[in-house]
């Protein structure tokens, strides 16, 4: 899940959708590579308690396996060291292939990789795209989140012309809809004039659910799963599922 953008639901996008392809009876790890730590969170982990971490794997070359824990999903935990893996990743040869490399032990093991990214495009997310063979790009249904829409494009393009070839865009999803205001209609309709072959049928609603699941550590589909949250991200698998 990539979007340089904060505030789009990634985190809540990457836990729910990977519970529910392992509803679907599918074996699935998801990675948390964003340096805050939701995913981790939200999973009832602590960020500032996770040694070894993420930051290990990519800096320091641990076995991802080192920093999976077993949760409603696999999960491989951040922690804050991450803030400082770019870094420290700066003058290493290959940078934009250490998630790529760790993941090569684990590949037979899972069905499905989910990657959290932060919301930047520094080689952070570089690495989950030179990673990954599909991106999925939550975005808002506000102006300002479609702004940012073609500079994540180019940055695909970058990472598909240099680094990963079979990297595509499986689809745009709709997040934190609230039909009730004129502005995210139109931008809503703004979304489907640009990108409409690229979009995906599920919308996203918003909903106090998507902020009390991650306090009880745990995703939608656990905390409420007959709400229209939990719906939502069935719904979003099977469409992966079918692509």
């Amino acid at each position: 899940m990539a979007n340089q953008k904060g505030g789009v639901a990634k985190t809540t996008t990457t836990l729910n959708l990977a519970v529910a392809l392992k509803e679907q009876g599918h074996r699935v790890l998801a990675i948390d590579l964003d340096p805050q730590g939701n995913l981790t969170m939200s999973q009832g982990l602590d960020p500032d308690q996770v040694v070894p971490s993420m930051y290990h794997v990519l800096v320091q070359g641990h076995p991802i396996a080192e920093v999976t824990h077993r949760c409603e999903i696999d999960v491989a935990a951040a922690s804050i060291d991450l803030a400082s893996a770019e870094v420290a990743m700066a003058p290493m040869i290959g940078r934009e292939r250490a998630l790529e490399r760790a993941l090569r032990a684990v590949r037979d093991d899972y069905d499905y990789v989910c990657i959290d990214t932060p919301p930047s495009l520094g080689l952070l997310t570089i690495n989950a795209l030179c990673a990954a063979s599909k991106v999925i790009v939550p975005v808002q249904a506000e102006y300002l989140s479609l702004r940012g829409l073609a500079q994540l494009r180019q940055t695909v393009d970058m990472v598909r012309e240099q680094l990963n070839p079979g990297l595509q865009i499986q689809g745009i999803l709709p997040t934190l809809l609230d039909t009730r205001t004129v502005h995210a209609k139109e931008a809503l309709e703004m979304l489907e004039e640009h990108f409409g072959a690229e979009m995906f049928v599920t919308r996203v609603r918003k909903t106090i659910r998507f902020a009390e699941a991650p306090v009880k550590g745990m995703s939608v589909l656990r905390y409420d799963p007959d709400s229209t949250a939990a719906q939502a991200y069935r719904d979003l698998a099977q469409e992966v599922l079918r692509s």
